[in-house]
């Protein structure tokens, strides 16, 4: 009985990740806005009364993609991750997520692309969404305790509402100065906002191929941030 019960498991295991290969084709195709279960189904063979026992409706299928998306982008991250030189690491970790990025373009504007809507992300998506900028600052948060961290003199203190919304990174990295928390938040949507001017054609004519000004722009990010 137990045999049956994980051969049954590891039969559902396997249809639900066919589900979502064929849902990931059809984001390079049609896009998230117009994934569609009925879609899916016809291209599996399935009908879909059958396949609304995995994923009861498209929000729960996007929703498994986009934890998916985020944790093959965090795995990719952390990879690069380690050892003593906290610059080149820093460095090691933008590269990994640019690699990713341009690697899976529509996973990565499933979650970092427009909105799609009438979809809201629950709450199950946030973790997996935070991988990336965790990494970075655990890394400052090693680099201040090894002395590695020096604050730029001219990195104001926030205050007002930016203070209370910087008390959330502190909880995580309580070494590391606010100051330096508030740039962090910075690099991490810069990192971001240069990976999708990359993909989505802003720098043809300018920095294109952007490999040196990738690289060039996250050592600056890291001197931004106080690493040496």
């Amino acid at each position: 009985m137990n045999a049956g019960r994980t051969a049954r498991e590891r039969a559902r295991a396997e249809l639900t990740e066919e589900i979502k290969g064929a849902a990931r084709r059809q984001l390079a195709t049609v896009g998230a806005e117009a994934l569609s279960l009925r879609a899916v189904s016809r291209e599996l063979g399935m009908v879909s009364s059958a396949l609304y026992r995995y994923f009861p409706s498209r929000d729960d299928l996007l929703t498994a993609l986009i934890i998916d998306a985020y944790d093959a982008l965090g795995t990719a991250a952390e990879s690069a991750a380690g050892g003593d030189d906290l610059l080149a690491e820093w460095v090691a970790i933008y590269a990994a997520v640019r690699d990713w990025a341009r690697a899976h373009p529509h996973e990565y504007a499933l979650i970092y692309g427009s909105p799609i809507s009438g979809y809201k992300a629950p709450q199950t998506t946030v973790e997996p969404a935070i991988r990336v900028p965790l990494l970075l600052l655990g890394l400052l948060q090693r680099a201040q305790v090894s002395g590695q961290l020096a604050p730029p003199v001219d990195a104001p203190e926030p205050s007002g509402l930016l203070a209370q919304q910087i008390e959330v990174l502190v909880t995580l990295a309580p070494e590391v100065p606010p100051a330096v928390l508030l740039r962090t938040m910075i690099t991490w949507t810069q990192l971001f906002g240069m990976i999708s001017f990359e993909l989505f054609g802003q720098l043809v004519g300018s920095m294109d191929p952007a490999d040196e000004f990738f690289e060039s722009t996250s050592r600056e990010m890291a001197a931004f941030v106080g690493l040496r």
